[in-house]
């Protein structure tokens, strides 16, 4: 009876169909981890979730009936709480990638959690560019911004501008360390000067000490290397400082729409900030912005290029799913390595045996409120830098996939 059984069970599972035959439970699960309470909330949190949702909906099965569960949860911005999350996952609840994680030290974590598992790890808002350099993965792929590529070009941009002498405001961790790492070798390498830079917690609220600092060193720009709710309140303070009013100009590395939507375009105005995507940047953008804008919870919001990052990765890991059969890490991520084409919301996007998806970036500056005609009508674009200038060369990367 036990054989009969049995023998009924694997005739059942070949004429399931080729395409399911390597897919777990006969069920894709994708995994939103990111920061729903704290100051990722509104670039991440539950937006990032529906855009996920979005790329489900819109892969439809990839012709092939395939079903997608996204599921989600919040790592709170510490690494063992993410790790306990994506832990779960693997061993338990047969989720097969995990997308989004703001917070480098999480994505760090989860990045040598899942190395040759068969889970796949779309980094889509994790910044730091050790996934694709020292620390890079076979079952990683990093979308939307990188330290490096933030470092990089929005110091190489402003330099074009005249900004040759720097001070920074950095959070205290890896990310903001990441980014003001890779600003100052750049800004130094081509005959610029760093005045000075100084260390703020996680989730700090009074950043007068640091901006009187910045202030008082004559710095032609003062770079905010942090993100979420601690930009915004080094931008308000800055507001009230009037720093940008006498001379002095500010950047924001790592900001996103929502940022600027809840400080209110009169505090913003004249902020610099480096962007991988821009919902009202064409036709695609604001079709899947308005869209987005309209599911539910969201509230008109338009999305972040971290919850554009979410819906773009899942959907270009769903797509390599069901070109492949499989949802194992070692099948999916060779297929999404050989993209080279134009992704709806990044342009022109290659993905790289390091794991990075290159894309172009673009240097925005904030309108003034007089210039915006229209909600969420925030940036003008001051310069575009082209895919292959705006990410680490793979050669000097480290990366042993690259060799």
């Amino acid at each position: 009876m036990k054989r009969l059984k049995w023998t009924l069970a694997l005739v059942a599972s070949l004429v399931s169909g080729a395409a399911s035959a390597e897919i777990s439970e006969n069920v894709v699960r994708v995994g939103v981890l990111n920061d729903i309470s704290g100051i990722f909330q509104d670039t991440n949190g539950m937006g990032s979730v529906e855009a996920a949702r979005m790329a489900a909906e819109d892969f439809n099965g990839g012709g092939k009936g395939i079903k997608v569960e996204i599921v989600y949860a919040d790592h709170q911005n510490k690494a063992d709480v993410g790790n306990a999350i994506a832990r779960k996952w693997l061993d338990v609840e047969g989720v097969d990638a995990i997308v989004d994680v703001p917070n480098s030290a999480v994505g760090l974590s989860i990045n040598t959690l899942l190395r040759d598992s068969r889970m796949t790890f779309l980094a889509s808002s994790t910044a730091s560019s050790d996934l694709t350099g020292k620390a890079c993965s076979p079952n990683t792929i990093q979308w939307v911004n990188d330290a490096w590529a933030t470092g990089n070009t929005t110091a190489a941009a402003m330099m074009s501008r005249g900004g040759k002498d720097w001070y920074f405001l950095t959070v205290d961790y890896a990310l903001g360390k990441g980014i003001e790492a890779e600003a100052q070798k750049y800004i130094e390498g081509h005959g610029g000067k760093v005045l000075g830079s100084s260390k703020h917690p996680l989730g700090t609220s009074d950043f007068a000490s640091f901006l009187l600092q910045a202030q008082s060193s004559k710095a032609q720009v003062i770079g905010l290397a942090n993100a979420g709710g601690d930009t915004i309140n080094a931008v308000k303070q800055a507001a009230e400082f009037a720093i940008q009013q006498s001379g002095q100009k500010l950047v924001a590395f790592l900001l996103f729409i929502n940022d600027v939507h809840g400080m209110g375009i009169k505090v913003a105005q004249g902020l610099q900030l480096m962007e991988a995507f821009y919902w009202d940047m064409n036709d695609d953008t604001r079709a899947f912005a308005k869209r987005f804008a309209a599911r539910p919870g969201m509230n008109g919001k338009m999305p972040s290029g971290n919850q554009a990052g979410v819906y773009a990765s899942t959907l270009a890991y769903l797509n390599a799913v069901a070109a492949t059969g499989s949802d194992s890490a070692k099948d999916v991520v060779p297929e999404m390595k050989k993209f080279r084409g134009k992704d709806k919301l990044f342009g022109d996007t290659t993905i790289r045996q390091d794991g990075r998806v290159v894309h172009p970036m673009y240097l925005f500056e904030v309108k003034k409120p007089e210039e915006s005609k229209y909600p969420y009508d925030y940036y003008k674009l001051v310069s575009t830098i082209a895919a292959d200038q705006a990410f680490r060369p793979l050669a000097e990367g480290g990366c042993e996939l690259a060799r």
